[in-house]
């Protein structure tokens, strides 16, 4: 169960890596260069241009998806990770009203450090390194993201 609860928090990390990888990749993206990929009938590149020409709503959708994968990190990482890292602390000696903050304290830093790094950080340089390439694969994912979340965008809009 510890594996499945680590690999669950994990996919949550790299759907926010992904979430903003791909939002710094439309956003950077040079309409000319996605329209030259257009005519070279680069799948993808008409989706990513169509998102990058409306940015407004478009950041709105990965902000909300991004929004929703940390609140759903954290919460479960800190349910599950740090209760079971504190019952471990506490088998070792350590007073549970002492393991408990300690257990969860930590699970908090190492979530929080994963999340800069694989979930943030090291993806945005990857879409700043091409960024017409990566908004031209992830377009059709954020394409759904953003029909998805409309009623949501309009919320917030109206709000």
């Amino acid at each position: 169960m510890l594996y499945l609860e680590i690999a669950v928090v994990a996919a949550l990390i790299l759907v926010n890596g992904l979430l903003a990888m791909s939002e710094l990749a439309i956003v950077s993206s040079r309409p000319a260069r996605l329209k030259a990929m257009i005519d070279r009938n680069v799948r993808g590149a008409g989706r990513a241009l169509a998102l990058g020409s409306n940015p407004g709503k478009f950041l709105s959708s990965v902000q909300i998806g991004i929004t929703l994968v940390g609140v759903l990190s954290g919460a479960f990482s800190g349910a599950t990770l740090g209760e079971r890292l504190a019952q471990y602390l506490a088998s070792t000696g350590i007073r549970e009203n002492i393991a408990d903050p300690i257990g969860v304290g930590i699970v908090v830093a190492v979530i929080t450090y994963a999340s800069l790094i694989v979930g943030e950080l090291v993806p945005k340089q990857i879409a700043l390194r091409d960024p017409e390439r990566v908004a031209v694969r992830a377009a059709p994912a954020m394409t759904i993201l953003a029909k998805v979340s409309a009623p949501l965008v309009f919320l917030l809009d109206i709000s």
